[in-house]
């Protein structure tokens, strides 16, 4: 592996995980490397299969991923695999922008850097066994509430309930909650997993006081100061050309709302963004996420910030 710390980037999905990494693979010595955790990931980059949305990896499991983040994280790239998977032209031109960070990570000796969201459970195991440098990302529990709500994304909580690892170190007593909730229930849904990845990021806090924990809203409100300072604490390069990428992802000439069709794209007014929620979700919906995440969503965001 490198000599220096990957980076992973987590935090829910629809949490700004994508344009913090992005914009810390600004740095011209990383290698952005997307999702190795998403259950549709390509085989190419990670060649372990994964079963479940928000996957828990800890040294009990780590068999069955350990090898192949170590492959990823010295940049080979499995390109069989990867040719056996194709299906459509966009899959190959998938495949050509991959190799190539493979290829230029390894031959500049680049820094790993891995946007996931998918690996918030696993912060711990990403750590203690992979030495990475983590950085959360925390988004308002309405606004990610009102995100999904906007884009008809439920989240079926077999993913969790079927992890037995999972479920006995952190949600056990949480089963009777996700079987109770319905299927067609967005609003709920996101408010619960809301609930249990930040009651699980809080109670890292102490143990790992390096974990950057990092707010959606206060870097949407002041990106420089706010990437400058995430940029020290990774001991990343500030350079005009980063200050550059920051400015034209988030200037207010910029929409105010994704389309639907680009939830991935990183040119958003971020300002302007950050109360959209208060147009989506009506406000029992505000009120029913505030009650849901009770408990939690205090240690993230004050009363002011729920008006």
């Amino acid at each position: 592996m490198n000599n220096r710390s990957p980076i992973l980037v987590t935090g829910t999905h629809r949490s700004g995980t994508t344009w913090v990494g992005k914009i810390l693979a600004a740095d011209a010595d990383t290698a952005y490397i997307s999702e190795p955790l998403n259950v549709l990931h390509r085989p190419g980059v990670f060649r372990a299969p994964v079963k479940h949305w928000y996957t828990y990896i800890t040294e009990e499991n780590e068999n069955e991923y350990l090898p192949a983040f170590h492959e990823l994280l010295n940049f080979q790239y499995h390109t069989l695999l990867e040719l056996k998977s194709l299906r459509s032209v966009k899959d190959f031109l998938r495949m050509g922008r991959d190799f190539r960070i493979f290829f230029d990570g390894s031959m500049k000796g680049q820094r790993a850097l891995i946007k996931d969201p998918f690996a918030v459970f696993s912060i711990v195991w990403f750590a203690r066994r992979l030495g990475c440098e983590i950085v959360v990302t925390v988004r308002h529990p309405a606004a990610f509430a009102s995100s999904l709500k906007r884009l008809g994304w439920n989240y079926d909580f077999r993913n969790l309930l079927d992890q037995p690892l999972l479920m006995r170190d952190l949600l056990e007593n949480d089963r009777r909650e996700m079987e109770s909730i319905l299927p067609d229930d967005i609003v709920g849904q996101a408010a619960l997993l809301w609930k249990y990845i930040h009651r699980f990021v809080h109670s890292t806090r102490s143990l790992f006081p390096r974990f950057n924990i990092i707010r959606h809203e206060d870097l949407s409100r002041d990106p420089i100061p706010g990437f400058q300072a995430l940029y020290a604490s990774l001991n990343l390069d500030f350079t005009e050309r980063v200050r550059q990428t920051i400015l034209n992802s988030s200037n207010s000439e910029n929409p105010a709302k994704l389309a639907k069709n680009k939830t991935h794209s990183i040119k958003l007014d971020s300002r302007a963004s950050l109360d959209n929620w208060k147009k989506i979700l009506t406000p029992d919906e505000v009120t029913r996420v505030r009650k849901m995440t009770e408990g939690v969503s205090e240690h993230f965001y004050s009363d002011d910030e729920w008006n």
